[in-house]
């Protein structure tokens, strides 16, 4: 756990933002302003705002509002808090989104909104376009999630239902935007961080429908989804702004920490054990349960004919498709499929995947650790089989009867999962 604590201090969302207020273009930008509005909007909203409030450099700040999954109470600088749902939008996800549109709206020239984002922001901040309605969104969102649709595809369809995704916040600003965006997304496109709210988006009509096709088909969809999607596709409906649209020539974005950042800590952390560390460069994506067989095939080119300590290191962003009725994410089920393979890296391994949101799924866990007993444990305990368990989509279960759930409690930041592995190689 010491290697996963390092890796989240790493991405601590507040710190990440004070690092970015040293930055030159960040402070000249704030300073030029006439007025600056202040928005801070997904997991890490907490963190990142009171970062920016507390800093002692900070220039004076007209509005501050902060949108967030958890309670917050208004802090003394007289932030306004909008709490909405997450995964899956609601009512006050629609109501935090007019506030925030209302804002940029309401700026003129020389006037900045300054936007600090963070994953969980498409569906804290949900604005349907015209003709959709909240239960046509939520009915999408949750049809695309279950059936395991990777980030880039969801917001794909997202954006083109939205009225403020996919750049159009900064298309409605009326003077200039910057946003400091922490990453949860592979590749750190800051066109996907909380569906890209004020970046250029580059996919379209077309696309968002392919999303459709591929999961499900247009039948399973609401009546007024595949209308619009096929209205944009015929033209008939305007594109999201795109790249070199004018009306985002005044925002500017910049991605302050990612996957790579917590990645850094975890590494720091295991080389001061005297661990070698080995990082995988590949992004770990797909089905949670397929990417863990080749997880531990890395593992065992890596630790080959090199004795003593050694640590894996990965991260990305995998998915689940839910098809049994139990209870878990895909953290704990990636950390379960390797139940099955670990026993190949020898007797002193130990493999974990977790979310660095400290929130894996409808559960209270961060993710799931197995080492090379957890079969033989499992199988003394009576509780079952790791495979048995992922087809019921039951890995919280599995973890929990054998006291291997990893718990963090949400870490007010968000920049994807990680995995490690760590082996004594004899």
């Amino acid at each position: 756990m010491a290697v996963v604590c390092a890796a989240l201090r790493a991405a601590d969302a507040g710190s990440l933002v004070r690092a970015a207020l040293s930055d030159t273009g960040v402070r000249r930008s704030m300073r030029s302003a006439a007025a600056i509005d202040l928005v801070a909007v997904g997991k890490a909203a907490r963190a990142m705002l009171t970062a920016l409030v507390d800093s002692p450099e900070r220039p004076p700040l007209r509005h501050i509002v902060g949108v967030s999954s958890q309670p917050q109470e208004a802090s003394s600088a007289g932030t306004r808090w909008y709490c909405a749902d997450h995964p899956v939008p609601d009512a006050r996800s629609v109501t935090a989104a007019r506030a925030v549109l209302e804002i940029a709206a309401s700026e003129r020239d020389r006037e900045l909104l300054v936007l600090l984002l963070s994953g969980g922001a498409s569906a804290l901040m949900a604005l349907p376009a015209a003709g959709i309605s909240l239960r046509d969104k939520r009915q999408t969102s949750e049809r695309l999630l279950q059936d395991g649709a990777e980030v880039h595809a969801l917001n794909a369809v997202r954006k083109h239902l939205s009225a403020i995704k996919g750049g159009q916040l900064a298309a409605a600003a009326g003077g200039s935007v910057l946003t400091l965006a922490v990453s949860d997304v592979v590749g750190d496109d800051v066109s996907s961080i909380g569906s890209g709210p004020t970046a250029p988006d580059s996919s379209t009509f077309d696309e968002a429908l392919e999303v459709l096709e591929e999961h499900g088909g247009r039948c399973a969809y609401p009546r007024a989804v595949v209308a619009r999607l096929t209205d944009g596709a015929a033209g008939r409906i305007g594109e999201t702004p795109k790249p070199g649209d004018p009306r985002l020539a005044r925002s500017r974005s910049l991605v302050i920490g990612g996957l790579y950042t917590a990645l850094a800590g975890a590494r720091a952390a295991a080389e001061s054990r005297g661990y070698l560390v080995h990082v995988i460069d590949e992004p770990v994506l797909g089905r949670a349960r397929a990417a863990a067989p080749g997880l531990i095939q890395v593992a065992l080119r890596a630790i080959r004919g090199r004795p003593g300590p050694h640590c894996v290191l990965a991260g990305g962003e995998t998915t689940v498709r839910v098809s049994g009725t139990g209870t878990g994410g895909r953290n704990q089920e990636c950390a379960l499929a390797m139940a099955d393979w670990i026993g190949a890296l020898g007797p002193a391994a130990v493999a974990a995947s977790v979310g660095t949101d400290g929130v894996d799924g409808p559960t209270d866990a961060a993710g799931g650790l197995v080492d090379s007993t957890t079969l033989t444990r499992a199988e003394v305990a009576g509780i079952g089989s790791p495979t048995q368990h992922l087809d019921d989509n039951n890995s919280y279960a599995f973890f929990d009867a054998l006291g291997d759930v990893i718990r963090t409690g949400p870490t007010s930041t968000n920049v994807g999962d990680l995995q490690i592995i760590m082996v004594d190689q004899p």
